[in-house]
């Protein structure tokens, strides 16, 4: 079984986050959203409130999991039996960033890293980006999927 992980904190998902995924399932057998615990890091929305909105984001797509996790991305991979990681490109210092981290990854651990190019319409989207228009108030429907928005928006 082809079986990949899609890391991130995903605070919150966005709509590129989506289009990687979507894309990614016809290479894949399984992906794992995997969100990262990091109990050092401030996040907008509750580890619970993420998981809600990306199963809800994917509840129809068999091929996709939800799942939590702490530590080193490459440990969470062996201990689930995941070969691959997956990670999204928006732009060249997206690559350069990444590209030291998934040598590294397969350096210590064989795991191999598989880059999509963020579509065209997505690409300058960053949860960065939709924390700071959310916290100025401003309308975020058009960066993430409907679960974000059905929570967000009142």
């Amino acid at each position: 079984m082809k079986r990949a992980i899609f890391p991130g904190s995903f605070d919150p998902i966005t709509l590129g986050h989506v289009d990687i995924i979507n894309r990614a399932m016809n290479l894949f057998d399984e992906i794992i959203i995997a969100i990262g615990v990091n109990d050092d890091k401030k996040y907008l929305f509750s580890l619970e409130q993420r998981l809600e909105f990306i199963k809800d984001t994917f509840a129809d797509q068999t091929k996709i999991k939800v799942q939590t996790y702490k530590g080193l991305t490459i440990n969470y991979c062996k201990e689930i039996d995941a070969n691959y990681i997956l990670r999204g490109l928006r732009n060249p210092a997206d690559f350069e960033f990444e590209k030291a981290i998934a040598q590294t990854n397969r350096n210590l651990s064989g795991i191999e890293t598989v880059f999509l190019l963020t579509s065209a319409n997505t690409a300058y989207i960053s949860s960065s980006i939709v924390r700071d228009v959310y916290r100025h108030h401003g309308d975020i429907s058009s960066l993430v999927p409907e679960s974000v928005t059905k929570f967000t928006i009142k």
